[in-house]
C-alpha cells in the first residue's frame, strides 16, 4: 500500500460507497445508490472509477454489458496508511500528540473518555 496515492474527497466518497457493498464490489448503479446527495452524473462516477482503477484502488471485470467494480485496497489498509501520513505530517510522528489534539478538539463525553481508556488498558 505504500505506493498508493492519497484519495481526493470525491474519490473517498466513491471508495466508501464501494467498501460498503457486500465483498466491497458492485456495479456503478449500486455504488451510485450509496453516494451522498447531490449525486454525480453517471459519467462522472465512471470517470472517478477509472481514476481509482488507474491509482490501483479498484479493478473491474466485464459482466455482459456492465462492469463489476471491485475494491482491491481494503478500507482498513487505506485508513492505516492515511492516518500514518497524518501522524507524520502534522504531529511529528507522535501518536500521543495526535490523540491529545483530538481529545482537546472533540469535546469528548465522559463515556467516550472511559471507552478510550479501556481500549488503551486492553492494549497493554
Amino acid at each position: 500500500m505504500k505506493d498508493k496515492k492519497q484519495l481526493t474527497k470525491s474519490e473517498t466518497q466513491v471508495m466508501n460507497a464501494l467498501w460498503g457493498l457486500p465483498d466491497s464490489q458492485g456495479y456503478s448503479s449500486e455504488i451510485m445508490s450509496r453516494l451522498p446527495d447531490p449525486k454525480p452524473a453517471p459519467t462522472t462516477l465512471l470517470t472517478f472509477l477509472k481514476i481509482l482503477k488507474d491509482k490501483g484502488f479498484v479493478e473491474s471485470v466485464k459482466k455482459g454489458k456492465a462492469h463489476l467494480f471491485i475494491a482491491i485496497v481494503k478500507r482498513e489498509d487505506y485508513l492505516r496508511h492515511y492516518m500514518a501520513d497524518v501522524k507524520t505530517a502534522f504531529f511529528g510522528g507522535s501518536l500521543s500528540s495526535l490523540v491529545s489534539f483530538f481529545a482537546k478538539e472533540e469535546n469528548l463525553s465522559e463515556q467516550e473518555i472511559n471507552d478510550i481508556i479501556d481500549i488503551i488498558n486492553h492494549k497493554k
